[in-house]
């Protein structure tokens, strides 16, 4: 398999033997193979064995494509890196669909521990390593044991257990480390357990048939999308707790309507694209 890269709107850079003749090429989406995308000319590059094919398609850098050659063996798979995916998918799961401001999941322990800073400071990294591990152990479930087995059914039971088992070597370790943290997340550490955020990464991972470097990514970014909305409405509400707030207005009603705020400005990251 030959190298190749896409490298605008409408041209890919492409490493090896190639004719010039348009028509032998055969370029496709690798998910859907059956539709072939028009290929109008093909030039050499500003490389020795390099070339440039030029489509009439508007291309994605995110996108798989599939370039073979009429009567040939050879083929072209074009993808982006593992990096690429890694940061983008990290970034896209933060910012761009964070699991609290735009899919509104996780929002009992979001509103429950973040009346102070520091609570919400050390549930965030709490919920990130809880939901790291659970997402990679739940993909290597889903993908070497219920995949193969067709045991799709029992998804939300096997990964509900994997979370719990964490969440409670979680509470029996930060018990020993750090007993005053400890007891200022209160029931909302158990809670973890069933917290839509922890359940949403595995499950939309198996959905999806996400590969190791994605879920991984979809993993890292839900949870410190999570830890940022959580450190930035700790740090909102302890100012609104000083303000002259009406009393009809204070507690959870102006904590909802600074939530609202930050969901609104997170609607600014919608459409972007990092790859």
């Amino acid at each position: 398999m030959a190298d190749a890269k896409v490298l605008n709107n409408n041209q890919i850079l492409v490493e090896g033997p190639l004719p010039t003749d348009p028509e032998s090429v055969r370029l496709v989406r690798a998910d859907d193979a059956d539709i072939l995308l028009e290929v109008t000319a093909v030039s050499p590059g500003s490389e020795p064995g390099t070339f440039l094919v030029t489509t009439t398609e508007t291309l994605q850098t995110a996108d798989h494509y599939l370039m073979t050659l009429a009567g040939s063996d050879l083929m072209w798979s074009i993808a982006p890196s593992a990096m690429a995916v890694l940061v983008a998918g990290v970034i896209g799961s933060a910012l761009i669909n964070n699991m609290v401001f735009t899919r509104y999941l996780g929002l009992c322990v979001f509103f429950g521990v973040s009346r102070k800073k520091e609570t919400a400071i050390g549930m965030g990294v709490t919920f990130t390593i809880v939901g790291l591990l659970s997402g990679m152990l739940t993909w290597a479930l889903n993908e070497f044991v219920m995949r193969p087995l067709s045991l799709d059914f029992l998804q939300i039971i096997a990964f509900i257990g994997i979370v719990a088992c964490l969440v409670q070597g979680t509470d029996l370790v930060l018990k020993k480390v750090n007993k005053v943290l400890h007891g200022k997340f209160g029931i909302y550490l158990m809670l973890i357990t069933t917290n839509c955020i922890i359940l949403a990464v595995p499950l939309l991972n198996a959905t999806n048939e996400a590969n190791l470097v994605e879920g991984f990514a979809l993993a890292l970014g839900s949870g410190l999308g999570f830890a940022l909305a959580l450190f930035l409405f700790s740090c909102a509400r302890e100012r609104v707790d000083m303000a002259p707030v009406p009393v009809v207005f204070r507690g959870l009603p102006i904590a909802f309507i600074v939530a609202g705020l930050f969901a609104l400005a997170f609607l600014g990251f919608s459409g972007l694209s990092f790859l």
